[in-house]
């Protein structure tokens, strides 16, 4: 089945937040921030601004009603700065006007005068002045010492991996149209509406059953509107608010790169040791985590790299360690993985660096290490229905690894201009929510008394086919057709407490709850017509739309059926709630079992360089990946490929700059480059791994947006062979991204 919004998509047809027709009276908002990034004593001249005929308002944290207080986890984040600003861009207030282009030229008018302050854009410098946003925290298994006494190698290393713009085609953005009773309806380009709901319920300080979160759909998420959406949506509301008139904000492009936070950057000190037989015996690590100036969610992005540090093997004795830094830089915020690509790159550059000092293939030593069925995490949960070895073993079935890297050998043995490189990634990636209270989502489901379905969910589409899914749930257990069924809104007041769509979960928490309660309801259709056709309901059945009593179909059709129930006075509505079992973790001891199920594969990615102008072109890229039982192998294999060139981008030519002073210099898309057509792979091949999937996925089809940005690892890696093909003294400093510029320069360097 495709993907329910192909058509309004390739039609234009499809609503998106500034799709929303306007209402007569609406203004607009436009934020005035900080032009440097660390200062006190802060000083705005508003008068000239104020003048300007058009203008209808400034505000500031003087015209907040509630708190000046958006921080979801830490409280360490005002919406408009007050005597300090601690970041270029940091919103100090709100111009709203009759026009943008009005609010645009009362920007200008502003005088800003502070007593700046250094700049700190450098988290390793944070960490020297234990500038913290939390204290560390440290994940152990076993005993290091002990695994230092089995090693017959140790090997010391560091790793480093930048930030990353979201670029979701649709920025930033949000409508607020005041109700009666100072209530609120708000239109939110946002993957986490509750969170809006609540924030603006702190600030404007009413309760939360006065303002109403809408969202359709978004342009684009990737994690940068899970938290970061909010203080938009919040800025308008109190607008709207406070001047009882319709405000809307679409932020530019320029603006929201610039105002908004990235993936964290991370450095990494390493140390891992390996036995004779190349058994990891110990990895101990630290990393270094850039928040940025606020919290936002770098906690829990701290703690998801905790998790994932060990990547797909099994260590006996691990330390791990993260801190995270406060700079004067946007706060960096969630992206696709949350902190897991950031450890996952660490631990196989250490990898990486074993095989170069022992003489051997990274794959001897990934191979050897696979989780196998009961290996025990770092965090105490004990792996189960493991897929490590089979996803390799697959691969090398279908994809021939020994040959690939005997054919790479062989090509470069016979070329000097050309060297091609290879490289091997496996995945090992935990799905749920780790603040477990997370866990949970709730359905409503009607049906009317056409035959017709509605269906609300907390699951907010964003180009990755939740909606689908959640229709292909509802046909499933009805036995209906899809065109019976509509996806409605995402909303606040008719599905409510609602977990942002993040961490892969979106399907699985959000389409289980739909599965409860169309169940509830196919027992009650059952009992229906169970007693029109005078037989047990056991043995009813609805196939195609129609009834089947005893196996054979019968002429009932569904919208009879359902006119019966309507007249029987049947409840034709139901709520499903669902929580996600088995899962807790005790943050006193770092121990517990976060994750519902694991989700596996293996990827081969080559690549070849050219050796005089230090330009790659990556070949191809080969994917084993544990979909479980995919209920929609289309849409599932569609984010694998995203997935993949998003990881690719990250990795080779997506570079985040700050100057001296914390000014962001990739603040265009003139000077920040994602990849296009000629800089992804010219192969892609994505083959399912054939499991028996897992209970706690839905219909046993395992979560797929986060996981496969992994692969886009194996491209670095395979740059980084494909160097040392030409110039074998090479040793790499495992920073990432690796441009062709840098490329270019590490084919001469020793």
């Amino acid at each position: 089945m495709k993907n329910i919004d192909s058509k309004s998509h390739l039609r234009g047809e499809s609503i998106y937040l500034d799709d929303i027709p306007e209402l007569q009276g609406t203004l607009f908002g436009l934020v005035y921030n900080s032009p440097i990034a660390h200062a006190k004593n802060i000083k705005i001249n508003y008068k000239k601004a104020k003048e300007l005929s058009g203008v209808i308002k400034i505000l500031t944290y003087k015209d907040i009603p509630g708190k000046n207080q958006i921080g979801a986890i830490i409280p360490d984040e005002p919406l408009f700065a007050e005597s300090e600003v601690h970041f270029i861009g940091q919103p100090i207030a709100l111009i709203v006007a009759e026009s943008e282009r009005i609010a645009r030229n009362a920007k200008k008018l502003i005088e800003f005068s502070a007593d700046e302050l250094t700049a700190i854009t450098d988290p390793k410098i944070a960490k020297k002045n234990k500038s913290f946003i939390l204290p560390p925290r440290t994940f152990k298994l076993g005993k290091i010492e002990k695994g230092k006494e089995k090693s017959e190698y140790i090997i010391k290393g560091t790793s480093e991996t930048g930030g990353q713009e979201h670029l979701y085609l649709e920025t930033q953005g949000s409508y607020a149209v005041p109700k009666e009773n100072g209530a609120l309806t708000l239109y939110s380009s946002t993957q986490g509406a509750t969170s809006v709901q609540k924030i603006t319920s702190q600030i404007l300080g009413i309760s939360m059953n006065q303002i109403e979160v809408d969202v359709n759909r978004l342009g684009g998420g990737f994690g940068g509107k899970e938290d970061q959406a909010t203080p938009w949506a919040v800025m308008v509301s109190l607008a709207a608010f406070l001047l009882k008139k319709p405000v809307k904000m679409i932020l530019s492009r320029h603006d929201d790169m610039r105002m908004t936070g990235k993936r964290h950057p991370y450095s990494a000190e390493y140390t891992l040791g390996l036995s004779k037989d190349l058994k990891i015996q110990f990895y101990e690590v630290e990393f270094i985590q850039d928040a940025g100036a606020s919290s936002d969610l770098s906690p829990a992005i701290m703690e998801r790299t905790l998790f994932h540090a060990a990547g797909s093997y099994f260590i006996p004795n691990t330390k791990i360690k993260v801190f995270s830094c406060r700079t004067n830089t946007p706060p960096n915020t969630a992206f696709r993985g949350f902190g897991a690509p950031q450890a996952f790159f660490a631990l196989e550059s250490a990898i990486q660096q074993a095989a170069d000092e022992i003489g051997i293939n990274a794959y001897e030593i990934q191979y050897t290490n696979l989780l196998q069925e009961n290996d025990e995490f770092p965090y105490g949960q004990i792996a189960t229905q493991v897929e490590a070895k089979h996803s390799w073993k697959v691969a090398n079935k279908f994809f021939s690894i020994k040959k690939q890297f005997e054919k790479v050998r062989k090509f470069n043995n016979e070329n000097t201009k050309l060297k091609k490189g290879i490289a091997i990634t496996p995945l090992c990636f935990g799905i749920s929510f780790t603040n477990t209270m997370m866990n949970h989502a709730r359905a409503l489901v009607h049906i009317y008394q056409d035959g017709s379905v509605g269906i609300s969910t907390g699951a907010i589409e964003m180009g990755q086919g939740v909606n689908t899914k959640m229709k292909q749930v509802a046909t499933h257990i009805f036995g209906i057709s899809i065109d019976k069924i509509k996806i409605e809104t995402t909303n606040t007041t008719r599905v409510a407490n609602t977990s942002p769509t993040a961490a892969s979960s979106g399907a699985d928490l959000n389409g289980n709850a739909v599965k409860i309660a169309c169940t509830d309801l196919l027992k009650r259709l059952k009992q229906t017509a169970s007693e029109i056709l005078e037989v047990k309901s056991n043995k009813i059945k609805i196939i195609d739309g129609f009834v089947y009593k005893n196996n054979i179909k019968t002429e009932i059709t569904w919208n009879k059926l359902i006119n019966t129930a309507f007249i029987n006075k049947v409840k034709l509505s139901e709520k499903g709630h669902y929580l996600t079992p088995e899962i807790w973790f005790d943050k006193t001891k770092e121990k517990g079992h976060p994750f519902a199920y694991h989700v596996y594969g293996t990827a081969i990615s080559t690549v070849t360089l050219d050796t005089i102008r230090g330009i790659y072109d990556i070949d191809s890229v080969e994917i084993v990946h544990d979909f479980g039982q995919s209920m929609n192998l289309l849409i599932d294999k569609g984010q694998i490929e995203g997935a993949l060139i998003q990881g690719i981008g990250w990795l080779t030519m997506e570079e985040i700059r700050f100057d001296k002073g914390g000014r962001l210099l990739a603040n265009s898309l003139s000077s920040y480059k994602v990849p296009d057509i000629n800089s992804v792979p010219k192969y892609v091949k994505v083959k399912a791994l054939k499991t028996k999937g897992h209970k706690h996925a839905i219909l046993k089809s395992k979560a797929v947006g986060e996981p496969p940005f992994i692969y886009g690892l194996g491209v670095y890696f395979a740059v980084l062979d494909a160097i040392k093909a030409y110039n074998p003294n090479f040793k790499p400093d495992f920073v990432a991204p690796m441009t062709h510029e840098k490329a270019f320069m590490s084919l001469s360097r020793k």
